[in-house]
C-alpha cells in the first residue's frame, strides 16, 4: 500500500470513527447474518421416509438379524407370504444384500476377519454387531418421475457431530439401495460415520406386466396405474401395448436397469454425489439447531469428511463421482474391482511383467458380449479342467450346451478347429487376446453356468440400447419358467412379492429368469432354448456392439480418470472373469497418471487370486484356489482413515501376492494370515510402476 492511498485509508477510518458508524456495515450494525434454514436439495421428490432402529429388535447394519441371523442360511420368515410387509422386505433386502458380497463361511473368514461382531481392529468385541441409529430414505428425481433414483442415509447413534464423516455405498451390480452394506457400509457404520446409498437409478424396480403391478421405494407393490410417479419404476407402455405384449408373451417382467430407457450409467456418479447431499441434509436435520420448526445448517458444503466407496458398479459410481465433484464434496476415495469405462488416450500402454498385454480398456458391452458369446465353448479348454462347478443343471447338459457351442462357432467361423478340444482351446485363446488374464482361465465355466455373463449381456445391451421390454431385444426376456425350461408357467407365488428383497435387479433373479423367446419349441430358458444355447440370440447381442448400435450410449458413460488430485486406493483381483483387470483398474491407472501427472494420489493394489465374487468363495474349488477381496477393500479402507486423519502416507501401488488356501474342494483349511499378506509400505519389487502413461505390473 502507497503512502497516499495509506493516508487516505486512515483518513477514512477517522471519520468513520468519529461519526460513530460502523464501517463493516454501511452505517447500519445488522449484527451476525441469519441462520441458513436447512432446505432439501432441489432433486428430492416426494416424501422423505424416516425411522429410528434401537440397536435390539432392529438396527441399521442386520435389520434386527445380528452376526448369527446374517448367517442363517435360511431367509428371514415373513408373516404372510402373500403380503410382505414393508419392514419384512428392508430385513430380507439386508440379509440377501450382505450375504451376496461377502464369504459368509467362518472358516473362509466370516466372523473372524470381517462380520458385523469384528471391530476395526479386526477383533471379535462386538457380539451381534447390531447398530442403533436412523434412516433417511427418498427418491432423487428430475420431476418426471422415470428416474426415481432410491437415496438412503444412515446415521449411526455413535455418530460424533463434532467430528462429522460420511462414506458412500452406492450399490454393488443392479441391486437396490442396500446392496453395498457389507462392502462399504459396514465399515462406515463401525466407524461412526454417516452412510449414503443409492440405488443408481437402476436398482430392484420390476414391473410384472401380467398383473400391472409395480414395486414402490420400500419393495410393496401397487398398480402401475395408482403408484404413477411413486413407482420405483414402471415400463414405459400404454394400455394397449401392455394388452398385445401380454398376449403375445406371456408372464414377463420388465426391470429397471434393462428396461427404463434411460441408459442410467451415465449418471451413476452423479447418483452418488446426490447422496452425499442428501446425508448433509439428513446430518443437518439430525444435528442443525431448531429455529422454530425449521432446522439450520450446521454442516456447509464441503465440511464434512467424506469417503466415496464401493465395489463392483458401485466403485464405478464412486470413482466417477469424484471426477465430476468440483465443490470439495468427496475427499477421497477407496474402491474394489470397480466396474468403469474409461476414454482411453492413445499413448496409454498396459504391460504385464514388461510385455504388452492382449487388449486392454475395452468398454463393457464389448467385453462382455465376446465373453458371453465364447464362454461356454472356452470352459471346455484342457487349460480350464477343474473348473468349480457353479450351476443348477446336471454336469451333462452343460458338457452338451457347451459342446454345441463350440460346434457352432466353428461353423460361423469365429473360432477354428475340427473337434472340441480344438475349439475350445482356441475360444479360449480369443479371450485371452481381447484382454482375459490367464490367472481366470478356469472362471469362464462358472462365470457362465452361474448365468452372471448372459445376465449382464442381455442387461446392458438393452440399457445401452435404450430399448423397451416390448422390444425383446435380440429374442432375450425376462419371464417365470418351469423347471424343465419352459416360459409361462407363473408360479403359485408372484416372485415380484419379494423381489425386493431377494432380488439383484439382473434376472434370473428370483424365480425370474433369462428366456430366449426363439427356442426350438419355443420359449425356453436361454441355456435350454436350442442346443448351443441360444447361440443366434448371443451372437445378435455382439452384433449390437460391433455394428456400432451402442456406441453412442457407451460413449456417454465413459470417464477421464481426472480425480483432481483426491487420494484414492483401487483394489481388484488379477483373476476378475467379470469385469477383466486390464479393461478397468489398469488402463485407469495408466490413464489418470496421464491426465494427473504428477498431482495424482492414486494408489493401485492388484491382488493375486483375487476374483469379482467373494460370496463364491463358499463353493467347493473356489474356497481353495482364491482369497477374499473384501479383507483388502476393508485394509484399504483403514489405510485411507489413518491417511486422511494422521496423514499417514499411502503405501505405492503394488501386487499383493497372497496364498490360496489349498486343500480339499468344499473343504479347504481356514483362511490365515498366511494366506493374506499385508499391503507393503515398501514393496519392491513387487510395485507397479506407471509413467508417460505407461503402466507395468510386475508378475
Amino acid at each position: 500500500m502507497t503512502s497516499a492511498l495509506r493516508s487516505r485509508s486512515a483518513l477514512s477510518i477517522a471519520i468513520v470513527v468519529a461519526l460513530g458508524v460502523s464501517a463493516c456495515h454501511g452505517g447500519h450494525d445488522d449484527g451476525p447474518p441469519p441462520p441458513q434454514a436447512n432446505t432439501l436439495p432441489d432433486f428430492i421428490v416426494g416424501t422423505v421416509r424416516t425411522q429410528s432402529y434401537d440397536g435390539n429388535n432392529d438396527d441399521l447394519l442386520t435389520a434386527g438379524l445380528g452376526k448369527t441371523g446374517l448367517a442363517a442360511a435360511t431367509a428371514p420368515a415373513i408373516a404372510n407370504p402373500a403380503q410382505p410387509t414393508a419392514a419384512e422386505l428392508r430385513r430380507l433386502a439386508i440379509w440377501s444384500n450382505y450375504r451376496a458380497l461377502v464369504d459368509m463361511t467362518s472358516n473362509g473368514g466370516y466372523g473372524r476377519f470381517w462380520g458385523p461382531n469384528v471391530d476395526l481392529n479386526g477383533n471379535d468385541t462386538l457380539g451381534e454387531g447390531k447398530i442403533a441409529g436412523k434412516e433417511y430414505l427418498a427418491f432423487a428425481d428430475n420431476g418426471s418421475g422415470k428416474q426415481n433414483v432410491s437415496v438412503l442415509v444412515q446415521i449411526p447413534a455413535s455418530f460424533n457431530a463434532d467430528q462429522p464423516c460420511i462414506v458412500t455405498a452406492t450399490s454393488s451390480g443392479s441391486r437396490g439401495v442396500y446392496g453395498a452394506i457389507s462392502a462399504a457400509g459396514e465399515w462406515g457404520l463401525k466407524r461412526g460415520c454417516a452412510v449414503a446409498y443409492t440405488d443408481k437409478g437402476s436398482g430392484n424396480g420390476a414391473h410384472e406386466l401380467s398383473t400391472n403391478r409395480v414395486t414402490l421405494i420400500d419393495g410393496t407393490l401397487q398398480d402401475a396405474g395408482a403408484a404413477g410417479k411413486a413407482s420405483l419404476f414402471t415400463a414405459n407402455l400404454g394400455n394397449t401395448d401392455l394388452a398385445t405384449f401380454n398376449s403375445q408373451f406371456p408372464n414377463r417382467y420388465a426391470f429397471k436397469h434393462a428396461h427404463s430407457q434411460q441408459n442410467p450409467e451415465q449418471d451413476w456418479g452423479k447418483n452418488t454425489l446426490q447422496a452425499i447431499q442428501f446425508a448433509y441434509w439428513a446430518l443437518n436435520d439430525s444435528y442443525g439447531t431448531l429455529n422454530g420448526t425449521t432446522r439450520t445448517v450446521r454442516y456447509k458444503p464441503g465440511s464434512i469428511l467424506t469417503i466415496a466407496a464401493s465395489v463392483s458398479n458401485g466403485g464405478g459410481a464412486a470413482l466417477a463421482a469424484a471426477e465430476q465433484d468440483t465443490t470439495g464434496l468427496i475427499n477421497a476415495v477407496v474402491v474394489g474391482e470397480p466396474q468403469i469405462n474409461v476414454r482411453v488416450p492413445s499413448q496409454v500402454s498396459v504391460l504385464q511383467g514388461g510385455v504388452p498385454v492382449g487388449a486392454f480398456g475395452k468398454p463393457l458391452a464389448d467385453y462382455m458380449t465376446l465373453a458371453n458369446l465364447l464362454e461356454p465353448c472356452a470352459a471346455l479348454a484342457p487349460a480350464a479342467t477343474g473348473s468349480p462347478y457353479l450351476t443348477t443343471l446336471p454336469l451333462a447338459t452343460t458338457t452338451a450346451i457347451r459342446t454345441a457351442r463350440c460346434t457352432t462357432l466353428a461353423a460361423n467361423g469365429v473360432i477354428a478347429g475340427g473337434d472340441t478340444a480344438t475349439q475350445a482351446t482356441n475360444a479360449l485363446a480369443l479371450l485371452h487376446q481381447n484382454g482375459y488374464q490367464p490367472d481366470s482361465d478356469l472362471l469362464h465355466a462358472p462365470m457362465w453356468d452361474s448365468q452372471a455373463v448372459p445376465a449382464v449381456a442381455v442387461t446392458y445391451a438393452n440399457a445401452y440400447a435404450k430399448a423397451s421390454v416390448t422390444d425383446n431385444l435380440c429374442n432375450f426376456s425376462f419371464g417365470t419358467t418351469s423347471s424343465t425350461g419352459a416360459a409361462g408357467v407363473t408360479p403359485a407365488v408372484s416372485p415380484l412379492l419379494t423381489v425386493f428383497g431377494n432380488g439383484n435387479g439382473v434376472p434370473p433373479t428370483n424365480g425370474i429368469n433369462l428366456v430366449y423367446n426363439a427356442g426350438t419349441v419355443g420359449a425356453f430358458d436361454h441355456r435350454l432354448a436350442t442346443v448351443d444355447a441360444s447361440y443366434v440370440g448371443a451372437a445378435c447381442l455382439r452384433t449390437l456392439w460391433t455394428n456400432g448400435t451402442l456406441t453412442t450410449n457407451v460413449e456417454a458413460i465413459k470417464v477421464n480418470a481426472n480425480l483432481h488430485g483426491k487420494p484414492t486406493i483401487i483394489v481388484q483381483g488379477r483373476a476378475d472373469a467379470l469385469v477383466p483387470i486390464n479393461h478397468a483398474s489398469r488402463p485407469y491407472v495408466a490413464t489418470n497418471q496421464l491426465v494427473e501427472g504428477g498431482a495424482s494420489r492414486l494408489s493401485f493394489y492388484e491382488i493375486t487370486n483375487g476374483q469379482h465374487f467373494d460370496a463364491f468363495l463358499g463353493v467347493a474349488g473356489f474356497d481353495t484356489r482364491f482369497v477374499p477381496l473384501h479383507y483388502y477393500n476393508i485394509q484399504a479402507l483403514n489405510l485411507m482413515w489413518s491417511h486422511l486423519k494422521n496423514g499417514a502416507p499411502l503405501p505405492p501401488s503394488q501386487v499383493v501376492h497372497t496364498v490360496p488356501r489349498g486343500g480339499t474342494p468344499g473343504a479347504a483349511p481356514a483362511l490365515t494370515t498366511a494366506n493374506l499378506p499385508a499391503i507393503a509400505t515398501s514393496p519392491g519389487g513387487n510395485a507397479i510402476t506407471v509413467a508417460n502413461g505407461a503402466v507395468n505390473v510386475p508378475n
